[in-house]
């Protein structure tokens, strides 16, 4: 009887000048108990210490570059390209996971191949006190219906198997603001598309 083997859990970072809280998402990504992942940041030339950071832990991280980008989301578009991992997910600069063991838990639901994507809740939190939470943004199990009311998971909660953005062409960064919100739309109404949803705070977002 053989065994699959784990999933490879990759996490896209993009920054830009944000020395300031880079290194915790930096430590709540090392933090993590699941040891099958990969940590791929993408900087849009930063010029306020953060490339410094990075280097200070580049051992944790597996493919770093610096560049001038057309914004977040060609950022995004890079980190994909740059990770080798089953399933990809985005830790923004300045947002931490909710606990050392949410990529486990994402992990164990992609157990199935069936699954396509896996997302769960998000904490708002203070700028200053993370401890601190202004709001939470609580999903459900997806129902194709919500997305004409404007429904969406939580995006950085949100973990997908990476060849399914090969599939949709990454994010169009024609769309400044709402290239998540569009890439969402083009993943959750293909007929294929299997999600699990968990009901746990996954991220928190300053």
């Amino acid at each position: 009887m053989t065994t699959s083997s784990p999933v490879t859990i990759s996490v896209v970072t993009a920054t830009w000048n944000c020395s300031k809280t880079l290194p915790d998402c930096l430590a709540s990504v090392a933090r993590q108990s699941y040891p099958h992942r990969e940590h791929v940041i993408v900087d849009g030339a930063s010029s306020d210490g953060t490339i410094d950071v990075i280097n200070q832990h580049i051992h944790q991280i597996a493919t770093f570059k610096s560049e001038h980008d057309k914004g977040i989301y060609d950022a995004l578009n890079k980190g994909i390209q740059l990770t080798t991992g089953d399933v990809v997910g985005f830790l923004h600069s300045d947002d931490l996971y909710a606990s050392d063991d949410v990529l486990s838990k994402i992990a164990k639901a992609f157990e199935d191949p069936k699954v396509c994507a896996v997302y769960g809740d998000l904490e708002y939190v203070n700028q200053q006190d993370t401890s601190k939470v202004i709001r939470r943004w609580q999903s459900k199990p997806f129902n194709q219906k919500d997305l004409g009311w404007g429904w969406m998971p939580a995006h950085p909660t949100l973990y997908v198997r990476r060849e399914w953005y090969s599939r949709i062409g990454g994010f169009d960064i024609s769309y400044r603001i709402a290239a998540d919100y569009l890439s969402i739309l083009k993943l959750f109404t293909h007929p294929d598309f299997k999600t699990v949803y968990i009901h746990d705070v996954l991220v928190t977002m300053r």
